[in-house]
C-alpha cells in the first residue's frame, strides 16, 4: 500500500502566518479595520477588490467577513503563500486567485476584470524599488474605476525624524526578542516550518528560488507614496492611518 500525505490544515497555516506577522507588526489588525472602514465608505458594501500581492488572503479573508457582499480577486507570484490561499478558500465562489509577477507590464492581462471598486494591499510593496513603483502605480490607476479607491499599509518611516524612528525601533525590536524568548515564530523560523511540510515543500523551494531570502527594495515616506499616486492620475491621496514606524495611504480615482 503507497503512502499518503496527509490532509493538510490551511486554516492553521492561515492562522500561522497571521501570527507571524503580528511579530513584526502587534497594530496589524487595526490597519486592517482602517482599510476596511475606508473601502466600505468610498465603494459601498459590495465593492469588486483586487487583493495585490494577496499572499495567503489576509486582508481577503478579513474584507469578506466584513462586507460578505464582496468578491476578491488576490494577485501573487509567491506559489507557497498562493498555496495556502488556494486551500482556504478553496470553496469560496468569491474568490479568485491569480499567479502574476508585479513587475512583468503585462500583469494586468492576467485578471478576470478590467477595472475595480478598490485595489488593496499591505506589507508587500516594500518589495518594488522606486522607480518600478511608479510603473505600478500608473497601472493601478488604470484599474481603479472612477471613484474606486487604492490603499497602500506599509512601511514608510519618515526620515526626519531619526531620533524618534531609533527610540521607537528599540522598543519594537525589545518586545520582538522576547516574544521570540517565548516561542514565537520569525520570518525565517516560519519558512523552514512550510520548507518542511509535505505539501508545502515545493512550492517554498520554488519561492526562494523566485525572490531569495527577502525584499531588497525602498521604504519611501507616505508623503512620497501620495506624490507619486497624485502624478499617476489618482485625484487625491494622503495618509489615513500611521503608527510610529508605518502608515497607510488611500488614494481616490
Amino acid at each position: 500500500m503507497g503512502s499518503t500525505v496527509p490532509a493538510t490544515d490551511w486554516r492553521a497555516w492561515q492562522r500561522s502566518w497571521d501570527r507571524q506577522q503580528e511579530w513584526y507588526m502587534p497594530d496589524r489588525e487595526e490597519r486592517f479595520r482602517v482599510m476596511l472602514d475606508m473601502v466600505e465608505a468610498t465603494a459601498g458594501s459590495a465593492p469588486r477588490v483586487l487583493d495585490l500581492a494577496c499572499g495567503t488572503g489576509s486582508i481577503t479573508d478579513r474584507l469578506l467577513a466584513r462586507l460578505p457582499e464582496a468578491a476578491s480577486t488576490g494577485v501573487d507570484l509567491d506559489p507557497a503563500l498562493l498555496a495556502i490561499a488556494g486551500g482556504y478558500f478553496a470553496d469560496d465562489p468569491r474568490v479568485a486567485l491569480v499567479t502574476a509577477d508585479l513587475k512583468d507590464p503585462g500583469w494586468p492581462a492576467l485578471l478576470p476584470h478590467d477595472g475595480y471598486d478598490a485595489v488593496l494591499t499591505a506589507t508587500a510593496l516594500h518589495w518594488l524599488h522606486s522607480d518600478a513603483l511608479r510603473a505600478l502605480y500608473g497601472q493601478l490607476a488604470a484599474l481603479v474605476r472612477p471613484g474606486g479607491v487604492f490603499l497602500n499599509a506599509d512601511h514608510m518611516p519618515d526620515p526626519s525624524t531619526p531620533r524618534i524612528n531609533a527610540a521607537e525601533r528599540a522598543l519594537r525590536h525589545a518586545r520582538m526578542d522576547r516574544e521570540k524568548a517565548a516561542g514565537v515564530l520569525d520570518w525565517a523560523a516560519w519558512w523552514q516550518l512550510a520548507a518542511a511540510d509535505p505539501v508545502l515543500a515545493e512550492p517554498t523551494a520554488e519561492r526562494f528560488r523566485i525572490y531569495g531570502e527577502h525584499a531588497d527594495g525602498d521604504t519611501p515616506s507616505a508623503a512620497w507614496h501620495a506624490a507619486a499616486l497624485r502624478d499617476a492620475g489618482f485625484a487625491e491621496a494622503r495618509t489615513v492611518w500611521s503608527s510610529p514606524s508605518d502608515a497607510m495611504v488611500l488614494a481616490l480615482r
